[in-house]
């Protein structure tokens, strides 16, 4: 063997017992466990980095859907458009029920001011839910969260209950940016 000392040992009277029994050098033995920490270590990143990378994308996505949704209103409007890439699909409750193209996002808020104030609605406040879904693929993700809108129509408030906001986004160069979204009230 190689890199051992072996039995006999110089000195000590071997004649009652004469098998060879290795013994480790404590420079061989700190070399095992350096090799054992770096194998640890590594299965430790490949296991764990992995999960920690999906959830700081997941993150990512929800932080997006919020800097759109939290936004919308007259005062923060531009940071929600901002959110929209640049070929956005949305469908909603109200008509004209669905916006497409590179000015989706305006084109429906538009539509949405239009609409409350033919029909009474004032003091409109929506809110998101914890997400259920939130599922990353590459440069895609996709989100889906139940909210509620509350106002009120003709001095009569009125809440939707169990609507459920449905996003889906691709990731660019500048972070999360919403490419489609639905709003379905329950």
């Amino acid at each position: 063997m190689e890199n051992v000392d072996s039995w006999p040992l110089k000195g000590v009277d071997s004649a009652t017992d004469s098998k060879e029994i290795a013994i480790f050098r404590t420079e061989e033995a700190m070399d095992f466990r350096r090799a054992a920490a770096a194998t640890l270590t590594i299965l430790f990143t490949l296991v764990i980095s992995p999960k920690s990378a999906v959830a700081s994308e997941k993150t990512d996505v929800v932080a997006a859907v919020h800097r759109y949704f939290d936004n919308l209103d007259q005062d923060k409007l531009e940071t929600a458009l901002k959110m929209c890439d640049s070929d956005v699909s949305i469908l909603d409750e109200f008509p004209p029920h669905e916006w497409h193209g590179p000015t989706a996002c305006a084109d429906w808020w538009k539509a949405l001011n239009a609409y409350d104030e033919k029909e009474g609605i004032a003091d409109g406040a929506a809110a998101l839910g914890t997400p259920w879904t939130v599922d990353v693929t590459g440069d895609r993700a996709y989100f889906v969260a139940p909210a509620t809108y509350e106002y009120k129509q003709h001095g009569k408030p009125v809440r939707e209950s169990h609507a459920v906001f449905t996003v889906a986004l691709r990731r660019t160069e500048t972070g999360w940016r919403i490419t489609g979204w639905t709003w379905s009230k329950h």
